[in-house]
């Protein structure tokens, strides 16, 4: 399911410490990754040279660090707009997963510091793996599905079921939040759902190829309280479904409104205590 893999470094953050993780589990093993740095344009030819050599090895220190098997691992060093080359580098290669590091930054902050991941994270339709710069990354053991009845949810539970093949002591968290738009919590409360609900179809799959399972439930606000569940059930990956980007027509200009909306997916990307895999349905 995921077999192409594009991590974009910057010499900063925690997204080649996860990609190791991800190569640890057993339906990882056999996915080729590429490694891609992205030089900015400079001002002069001698200032460009070292961009371009610092460029160098910030790339072969990142393929140092994973130590991939060579057949499975490969470097591009590309100059542009990194946020451009990140999404013209994931079509060319066809990629399943994009991984990318995060300041974690606020909507407005995020516009106005041209936040890269921001930007990729709206223009993309790839399932993109988010990793904020001030996270601790964890071996990955308990990961947690945010679900509705959406296709993007849907996607995100095959995706999550791929991960945990394999994965002794691996549990996968199916979680449902009953929006409490005034902000009042409940409790978290483990639930036997019913079979033709949306978690007991997702119980049903995941018992089917034989993944530890629990389903919760809570109240309060839909961005806050999946963040809550996930620090209190230690969750050590999150996955949650991201609305179709927008038309093509309009995938070269900034949507302004929804950077700076009430995106769920966007609190959640920001505000999580853990790494995020955001996946979409295609658009």
């Amino acid at each position: 399911m995921i077999q192409k893999i594009l991590l974009a470094v910057s010499g900063l953050g925690h997204a080649e410490e996860m990609l190791k993780n991800l190569k640890e589990l057993p339906s990882f093993r056999g996915a080729k990754v590429t490694v891609l740095h992205v030089v900015t344009p400079q001002s002069t030819a001698s200032v460009m040279t070292d961009k371009w050599e610092e460029g160098g090895k910030i790339l072969a220190k990142a393929i140092q660090y994973l130590n991939l098997d060579p057949s499975q691992v490969s470097s591009i060093l590309r100059q542009g707009d990194p946020k451009d080359v990140v999404c013209q580098v994931a079509d060319e290669m066809e990629a399943d997963l994009i991984i990318m590091g995060s300041r974690g930054m606020k909507r407005l902050q995020s516009i106005f510091s041209n936040s890269v991941s921001q930007y990729v994270f709206q223009l993309s339709s790839r399932p993109m793996l988010l990793v904020k710069d001030d996270i601790y990354v964890k071996n990955i053991k308990r990961v947690m599905v945010a679900m509705d009845n959406s296709e993007a949810a849907k996607n995100c539970l095959n995706l999550a079921l791929f991960l945990l093949r394999g994965v002794t002591g691996g549990q996968l968290v199916l979680a449902n939040v009953n929006a409490d738009l005034g902000g009042k919590l409940s409790g978290i409360t483990d639930l036997k759902p019913e079979k033709n609900s949306v978690l007991g179809m997702a119980l049903a799959e995941a018992e089917r190829q034989s993944v530890a399972v629990r389903c919760v439930t809570s109240s309060g606000k839909p961005g806050e309280e999946i963040c809550r569940l996930t620090n209190e059930l230690n969750i050590d990956l999150l996955l949650i479904g991201s609305p179709d980007r927008r038309p093509s027509i309009a995938k070269s200009f900034v949507d302004i409104d929804r950077l700076i909306g009430s995106s769920l997916s966007d609190y959640v990307r920001v505000n999580a205590t853990c790494p995020v895999l955001l996946a979409r349905t295609t658009g």
